[in-house]
């Protein structure tokens, strides 16, 4: 069995799926009984990252929000990073770049949502966006001028895989933007350089760690970057079978308390 080869000094962890179960909406028992406190007991900083923005957090999540779990947040793909509440990194859309993907978006008439920290702002509601967005927070507005008011960090677009080509040949996403899937009738889109690994590289940086002190635990596709830049990556028995090549090591579903098996057979905690 591959282990770490350095010392693990952080933990990061996916969200959906990894750390929560979404369709249950709650956490294992083993992560606020096992994990977190045998982490810190062993001085290892437990930490998220996600595509979801701060604000989006499921509920069950918030009450390890404090010293004694979760006080670092690698949030929206990497792109708003925060430590015990101050920011680390941050990375933003421009307006006029905004402006050029709304007009492409909307000649093809694909609904678009804006992301910033606080906030999911959508062009306009209809099933589709209510079914992908509504498990992530049922608390969006909508506001298809909100990029004009509030910053704005990524951008969604709700299309299917069908029209992925035609937005590229639209120009929607030009030379600098890429679309990142997270849902069969949803895409992230944020600046082609920006991704988790981008925002855990800048919380490793502020740490003065090496990237070898660094694991990570994910589930999806907007994981891979992550996973190919931590020492050490891990990937859920439930993943999407696409993630498991990048794995250093597969662990068990999470319903069967992937995330302690790991970290017990790693020889982490």
């Amino acid at each position: 069995m591959k282990k770490p080869t350095a010392p693990i000094k952080i933990v990061f962890f996916d969200i959906d799926y990894t750390l929560y179960i979404k369709d249950e909406t709650r956490i294992p028992t083993s992560i606020t009984e096992q994990v977190l406190p045998r982490l810190k007991a062993k001085g290892i900083i437990p930490a998220i990252a996600t595509g979801r923005n701060y604000e989006g957090f499921p509920e069950a999540l918030k009450p390890l929000m404090n010293k004694d779990g979760f006080e670092l947040f690698v949030t929206i793909n990497g792109q708003d990073n925060l430590y015990q509440g101050r920011q680390v990194s941050d990375y933003r859309l421009s307006v006029e770049r905004i402006q050029q993907a709304v007009e492409k978006l909307e000649k093809l008439g694909i609904t678009y949502a804006f992301v910033s920290r606080n906030t999911i702002a959508v062009s306009e509601n209809n099933e589709i966006v209510w079914n992908t967005t509504s498990p992530i927070t049922k608390d969006y507005i909508v506001d298809p001028k909100f990029y004009l008011k509030d910053t704005t960090v990524q951008m969604l677009a709700y299309y299917s895989e069908e029209r992925a080509q035609e937005v590229i040949d639209a120009g929607v996403l030009g030379s600098d933007l890429k679309a990142v899937r997270w849902n069969e009738n949803a895409v992230d889109i944020l600046l082609k350089d920006n991704s988790k690994a981008r925002g855990i590289q800048d919380i490793i940086n502020h740490f003065g760690f090496s990237i070898e002190n660094a694991m990570a635990f994910g589930d999806g596709l907007n994981d891979v970057e992550m996973l190919e830049t931590v020492g050490f990556g891990v990937v859920m028995g439930n993943a999407e079978p696409e993630l498991k090549p990048f794995a250093d090591f597969v662990t068990k579903d999470i319903r069967e308390d992937g995330i302690l098996y790991a970290l017990e057979a790693l020889e982490v905690i």
